[in-house]
Formats: structure tokens, C-alpha cells, sequence
């Protein structure tokens, strides 16, 4: 993490902006917003020295409900803008934020190279497990024998994506699954992910009651199945071997090398631009 100056006066709501969310009541990332502005609170960030980023999607109208500076890209292209800004200021704490179907699906290799990479950035996907924007399209993470969509109502016929597995597999330093039902929990694990020196990756489960009411009773699924972080890779891979997708904890945690652009001098600059002139 960055040091800055803490913000000793700002309190969650002071992170919170004018525009009131227009998610569906009974949406898990209600209290994802609300645990993003708890943790920019704890640490005292100053709001100028935080930048939130994200794609298409639900989830991905958090920059416009939080008073740091944000960016609404375009679908599946949120961790491309938020590590190109990162490298450009790394004095700046960035989030990136999204759901399953903007960073798995169309986004997935811009997801696993933001791994490899392990520039210094928290990448929150508030994963639902459906397209819930565009009224309800099984997403990567659904489950293969979901029937529930008039596109596939013989279900999608193909295994979820494992988001915990691909992120150790490509090289993710700090790996984390949440869920939005503990507010507390997950506040305390986006401060972590900030504090981390690399890249930070939670997924969080987070509800659409809107298009998966079933989901309601996920509160009495997820339990408390990554107790211990390991420090190992390898342990960490096959402790997923018995995962059921609801273990919550930090599964992975290691300071390891981080990408960053070679310093280029002005003139060095100076004389590229002397190559392209006609």
C-alpha cells in the first residue's frame, strides 16, 4: 500500500455519493458498496488519492455511488484501465469493481494477465452467478444444470468458471472469497486487500433475488471454510480440490514481485517521437 496522508474527519458516508443506487432491493451489493466506504473510512484515505474503476454490469455502477474519483468503462475492459492508471500514479490507491459476467466472461484474459502481472491494485467481483443487467442469461459462474433462463432452459450444459482456482493458477498474490450477507467480514478484507502490496482478488457472492430468489438462502451455505491463509501455492490449489464454492476466508497471501513499467528519461521519449515524424 501506498503511503498517504490519513484523512483523520471522513466517516463511510462521506465516501458515498449524491446519486442514490437503483440496484434491486434484496441486491447483494448494497452492502458491497457499504463495505468498500467502511474500509476507505478505516484506512483514512483521502477521497482524491482513491480512484474506483469498473466495466458494464450491475455491480459496475459502484464509481457513480461513491465520492472518489471513477471511471465507467466499457464491458469486460475494467482491469486494463485500472492497471494502466495504477502504473501512470502509483501514489494513487485504485478498486476495480465488477461482476462475474464483465470479468470472467468477456474480460476473463484481461483478468488472468492482471494476475500474472501482480501490479498493485484490489479487483472486487461481486459474483451473482447470472447476467442480472440484461434480465437474467446464465453467466461463466452459473451452474451447469441451471434451467431457470429461457436461453438455456436445459441449463447451460457446461461447468462454472472457478475464479479462486484460475486466480492462483495465473498468479494472483492475495486471493480471498467473501460474501456480501457479512458486511463486517468483508469490510475487514477489503482493508487487507488495500494494505497488500500486489495484486488483490475477492470474489464476493453476492445475491440477485431478483433472478435467483433461490439465493436467498446462500446465508445459510457459505461457511467459514478458509480459516487459515496459507503462504503456498500449491497448498492453497489443493485445498480448492474439496471446495464446495462457499468456503469464505483469505485462501492465499504472498509478497512476491509486482510489474512495473523501466523508468523512461525525457529524451528518451523526445527521441521516439523523432521516429515517427513525416
Amino acid at each position: 500500500m501506498n503511503e498517504v496522508t490519513p484523512t483523520p474527519e471522513l466517516e463511510a458516508f462521506d465516501y458515498k455519493s449524491d446519486v442514490n443506487p437503483v440496484w434491486c432491493p434484496g441486491c447483494g451489493d448494497y452492502a458491497v458498496l457499504s463495505a468498500i466506504t467502511k474500509a476507505l473510512a478505516e484506512l483514512r484515505l483521502a477521497r482524491e488519492n482513491v480512484a474506483v474503476i469498473s466495466g458494464i454490469g450491475c455491480s459496475s455502477r459502484i464509481p457513480a455511488y461513491t465520492s472518489v474519483y471513477g471511471f465507467h468503462g466499457i464491458h469486460g475492459r475494467a482491469l486494463p484501465i485500472a492497471q494502466g492508471l495504477k502504473l501512470a500514479r502509483p501514489d494513487v490507491t485504485v478498486l476495480c469493481a465488477g461482476g462475474d459476467g464483465d470479468g470472467f466472461s468477456i474480460g476473463g484474459n484481461h483478468f488472468m494477465h492482471a494476475c500474472r502481472r501482480n501490479i498493485d491494485l484490489t479487483y472486487i467481483v461481486m459474483d451473482n452467478t447470472v447476467y442480472g443487467m440484461t434480465k437474467g442469461q446464465a453467466s461463466p459462474t452459473t451452474e451447469a444444470d441451471w434451467r431457470e433462463s429461457k436461453l438455456t432452459p436445459e441449463g447451460p450444459g457446461v461447468p462454472p468458471f472457478q475464479p479462486l482456482d484460475i486466480a492462483l493458477a495465473a498468479g494472483a498474490s492475495h486471493v480471498v472469497r467473501a460474501f456480501s450477507g457479512r458486511v463486517q467480514m468483508l469490510t475487514k478484507y477489503i482493508v487487507e486487500a488495500i494494505q497488500h502490496p500486489g495484486f488483490s482478488f475477492i470474489q464476493v457472492i453476492s445475491p440477485c433475488v431478483t433472478y435467483r430468489p433461490e439465493m436467498r438462502a446462500l446465508k445459510t451455505r457459505v461457511h467459514d471454510g478458509f480459516a487459515e491463509t496459507s503462504t503456498n501455492r500449491l497448498e492453497a490449489r489443493r485445498r480448492l480440490l474439496d471446495d464446495d464454492g462457499y468456503s469464505l476466508g483469505v485462501l492465499f497471501k504472498s509478497v512476491e514481485p509486482s510489474y512495473k513499467p523501466c523508468a523512461t528519461s525525457d529524451e528518451a521519449v523526445a527521441d521516439l517521437e523523432r521516429q515517427f515524424v513525416l
